[in-house]
């Protein structure tokens, strides 16, 4: 999970985000969604969702099996690595009034982002539900948002797994939609391409 503000005041797009991305979509036809995802390249959809928040989702290649990303995504504190922005990670005891899946755990996570003059920090409590080596899903219990879902979902793709990260949420703290955007644009993908460097390096790519 990456703590990510989105905004409604986005058009609804789809957009790949990598160092081939071409420039004059006049001339070139834009690789299909595989041969993108192969090659490297972030594809991004974002679409709106409330007043002050929005939602996105995103897919990424990995070079390895299922089971060995899935080990390490459920690595919960390890996160602070994968996205920067997150500042801490901690898997909590179960609640004693949890009356939730006995499978769910519970996950802490803040978060800090500096936008030019302005120091935002969220922090949110998570109930994180698994399907083993298929999906995550994140379930807001408490924190800095009205409303936060997100989940993350591993599909076969040849000898490798793709994975699909799908967030909407909607921040208690009023943000500049611009700021959001930029976020959303350009953090996002930068952190994934981070978290699949750093999976990769420790699953022998």
């Amino acid at each position: 999970m990456s703590l990510l503000f989105s905004s409604s005041s986005i058009d609804p797009v789809s957009e790949s985000v990598g160092s081939d991305m071409l420039a004059d979509n006049t001339h070139h036809e834009r690789p299909p969604l595989s041969a993108a995802l192969m090659a490297g390249e972030v594809i991004l959809e974002t679409r709106s969702h409330s007043a002050w928040g929005g939602a996105v989702t995103a897919k990424i290649y990995f070079p390895l099996n299922r089971s060995q990303v899935w080990k390490q995504l459920t690595d919960y504190p390890r996160w602070v690595h994968y996205f920067p922005d997150i500042v801490c990670s901690e898997v909590l005891p179960p609640a004693v009034s949890n009356t939730l899946k006995p499978a769910s755990k519970r996950l802490y996570q803040v978060a800090k982002k500096a936008f030019l003059f302005l120091s935002v920090q969220v922090e949110v409590y998570l109930n994180v539900f698994e399907s083993v080596q298929q999906e995550i899903k994140f379930r807001l219990e408490s924190g800095s948002f009205v409303d936060f879902t997100a989940d993350l979902k591993l599909q076969d793709a040849g000898t490798g797994t793709i994975l699909t990260y799908s967030v909407q949420a909607t921040p208690t703290i009023p943000v500049p939609s611009i700021l959001i955007e930029q976020a959303m644009q350009f953090d996002l993908p930068t952190n994934l391409r981070k978290m699949r460097q750093i999976i990769c390096s420790s699953g022998g790519c």
